[in-house]
């Protein structure tokens, strides 16, 4: 099935009720937290370009996730990142997951890059795009972020320990940590 991967504009806002849902569904399923968007949120991120939206050839919505900037920019989470049941077990979650981090590089490409998540599967992808795990200390302090939260079911947990952890695994990616060193001389 030929699925492509975009940036996501307002043509897609007819996916977002539907992004919602299967959201909504898969976090029943796997039996874990996650923070509840709107279509209206959704289709915000659409419009503005912070989204990355994947659509087979004959028009259905297969997979989608979004960004957001925290702590004055310094901060992007990537998040939402969801795969339409009929599209499961194809690689579409990676190949989504790959253009929401390339995106959120060529938006933000100083800001330090961070995920939370209870999936095995996208601390694997974080892993391979060179996240790490870490502390909630080292994610944005930016209480905006954390006000995303209260959609989880896992709040409390996440409040009774003072905003420090939870459930979910942080994982980072610092822009510093990945420089290239061109050119270096080895001194004889």
């Amino acid at each position: 099935m030929e699925v492509d991967v975009i940036v996501a504009d307002e043509s897609h806002a007819i996916y977002a009720e539907e992004i919602c849902k299967e959201v909504f569904i898969s976090a029943q399923e796997r039996g874990t937290g996650i923070a509840k968007r709107t279509p209206e949120y959704i289709i915000e991120k659409m419009i503005a370009g912070k989204a990355v939206i994947a659509v087979s050839h004959d028009r259905r919505f297969a997979g989608f996730s979004y960004i957001e900037t925290w702590g004055g920019k310094q901060y992007v989470a990537n998040s939402g990142l969801i795969v339409a049941h009929a599209f499961r077990g194809m690689g579409l979650a990676k190949r989504i997951k790959d253009r929401i981090f390339r995106l959120s590089r060529e938006l933000y490409p100083e800001a330090k890059i961070f995920s939370i998540t209870t999936g095995a599967a996208v601390m694997k992808m974080n892993y391979e795009l060179g996240f790490r795990p870490v502390p909630f200390s080292e994610l944005t302090d930016d209480p905006e972020f954390w006000k995303g939260c209260q959609g989880c079911r896992n709040f409390p947990i996440l409040e009774s320990n003072g905003y420090r952890m939870c459930i979910c695994t942080g994982l980072l990616y610092d822009p510093k940590e990945h420089i290239e060193i061109r050119n270096l001389r080895v001194a004889q």
